[in-house]
């Protein structure tokens, strides 16, 4: 029984955008938009804080290895999500407004 290392590849890197944007079906096109907005600004976030955190050592206390590297991606993950839900760093508003901007283009 040998370790299958191509198993645990397929784990180790959790997606980045598991936004929960249930909207009900009667939703406004600024509830779509914000909820998107703001989707999109949690990407952003995270993948800016998974670059601040490839440069940690994983050494101490835990050790490193490929467990802790999955759960580092997980902790990025609700850092982001944290952030943007506590106001964010102002993207979902700006890409909130150039996405009612381009609905309003549209109908025009």
């Amino acid at each position: 029984m040998g370790y299958d290392a191509t198993l645990s590849l397929a784990v180790s890197a959790p997606a980045l955008h598991q936004v929960p944007t249930t909207l009900p079906k009667t939703a406004t096109r600024e509830e779509k938009a914000r909820a998107q907005a703001t989707e999109f600004e949690q990407v952003y976030l995270a993948t800016m804080l998974k670059q601040m955190f490839a440069g940690l050592s994983t050494e101490a206390p835990f050790g490193g290895g490929q467990a802790e590297e999955t759960w580092r991606g997980m902790l990025v993950d609700q850092y982001a999500q944290t952030i943007s839900k506590a106001g964010g760093v102002g993207i979902a508003d700006s890409v909130y407004r150039d996405l009612l901007g381009v609905q309003e283009g549209a109908r025009a």
